[in-house]
């Protein structure tokens, strides 16, 4: 305790019991030291696990439903995908990191990208592929420059007509004698 250590690391070096080590430290009148947290890019280092490929695996925590790594610090959801772009790009990411190569999740900061990033490569695909310039509106009418995006193929679709079918499809599916 006399060498500035958190509560938890006595506990962790010692073995003693934690509340034995608050009240030793009241008694001997020696101050309370919080934990020292490692940087966010240690602790996301240290819940990475490279494997074949290039590919970075991520061993912590994910989301229930999606199976989307997630991480904790400082009582904040951070998204290891966006760590990771940061340590690549420098910059914050802008829409949602995701890996493009074939590992499920993979969080190398050399496979992430933003949204516009992979909006980038995904066009260039499309002119390198053979395929035309996307028009500038899509068959509804919608402007393809805000609305406009690319398949991972190079294929071009619209973001709004997307939205407006899957609102459709839901409206029709909570209609009385809708699909089950």
């Amino acid at each position: 305790m006399t060498e500035g250590l958190s509560n938890g690391e006595v506990h962790r070096r010692t073995g003693a019991d934690r509340s034995a080590i608050r009240r030793i430290r009241q008694q001997l009148g020696i101050a309370y030291v919080p934990p020292k947290l490692p940087p966010l890019e240690e602790k996301w280092e240290q819940r990475t696990r490279p494997v074949e490929g290039g590919h970075l695996e991520w061993l912590g925590e994910r989301a229930k439903r999606s199976g989307t790594p997630v991480m904790r610090y400082r009582e904040k959801s951070h998204s290891p995908a966006g760590i990771a772009f940061r340590q690549r790009t420098g910059r914050d990411p802008v829409g949602q990191v995701r890996a493009e190569c074939d590992y499920p999740h993979c969080v190398a900061p050399a496979h992430v990208d933003d949204e516009p990033g992979r909006q980038r490569t995904r066009e260039q695909l499309r002119y390198l592929t053979g395929g035309a310039e996307r028009p500038a509106r899509c068959r509804h009418g919608h402007d393809q420059n805000e609305h406009g995006r690319y398949q991972p193929d190079g294929t071009a679709y619209c973001e709004a007509c997307r939205r407006e079918r899957k609102r459709s499809r839901r409206t029709a599916d909570e209609q009385p004698g809708g699909p089950a």
